[in-house]
């Protein structure tokens, strides 16, 4: 038996149940893990209150990025060894794995070696940041060199994850913030620009940075009557990326 959290209803964190299930036997490309600590994600908010991409299959798991230590290894797993500390991935559907709890199962594809360096709080937390602001900006948008991308919600973790990739690919990285109070830390964070809209209009300040082109790229996870401003800030053909609610 193991110990989990799971949900019969929809709604919030009220219906989250702690629940004694029995262990299974682990299938094709799965291992079972000792969870040592769980991120905790604006999308299991959705999935638990039945907004997100899927509806879940009740009762259901919840869960979706992890540290764990392996404990053992499925039919066809390699690479792995028992002991070894890993890291659960946000890369699977909800309605088959789930990862609050004390003992789970997942599928090998969503493991990986947990990264030196980082602790197990440090390395259950970054994932779903990253994910998905390279979905949006390296797989959906293909930016490239040069590319201006105007980031909203930039002081928030996905906006931190935003600047740095953009930054790797050498695009150009337009944070906006609503007060000055974290400008500094922006461009500390590595932004390129930071627009501060209470104080600066938004498309004449991405206007000159790109010289009267505007953005390529605009990154929202916002949504909202700010999109009028953004969508006047873009270039012609621009993609506006938004992961609102």
């Amino acid at each position: 038996m193991s110990r989990v959290v799971r949900f019969h209803r929809l709604g919030g964190p009220e219906v989250l149940q702690i629940e004694d299930i029995p262990d299974r036997a682990l299938k094709e490309g799965e291992l079972r893990v000792r969870v040592e600590a769980i991120g905790l994600n604006r999308a299991e908010q959705m999935y638990r209150a039945g907004v997100y991409l899927q509806t879940p299959v009740l009762p259901s798991l919840n869960g979706c990025e992890a540290s764990a230590i392996v404990m053992e290894l499925g039919p066809g797993v390699s690479g792995f060894s028992v002991g070894e500390p890993i890291s659960v991935i946000p890369n699977f559907s909800l309605n088959n794995y789930g990862v609050y709890a004390e003992v789970a199962v997942v599928p090998a594809y969503a493991v990986i070696k947990r990264p030196k360096g980082l602790t197990a709080v440090e390395a259950a937390a970054v994932w779903m940041a990253y994910v998905t602001a390279y979905g949006a900006l390296i797989d959906i948008a293909k930016i490239s060199k040069g590319d201006a991308v105007v980031i909203t919600a930039a002081s928030s973790s996905v906006g931190q994850a935003a600047i740095q990739i953009v930054n790797s690919v050498g695009a150009i990285s337009i944070a906006t913030t609503r007060t000055n109070a974290k400008a500094s830390a922006l461009k500390a964070a590595g932004a390129a620009h930071v627009v501060v809209t209470e104080a600066q209009d938004l498309v004449e300040s991405v206007k000159r940075i790109t010289n009267g082109k505007g953005a390529r790229i605009v990154f929202d996870p916002i949504g909202g009557p700010g999109v009028d401003k953004l969508a006047q800030a873009m270039s012609r053909g621009a993609r506006c990326s938004s992961m609102a609610g």
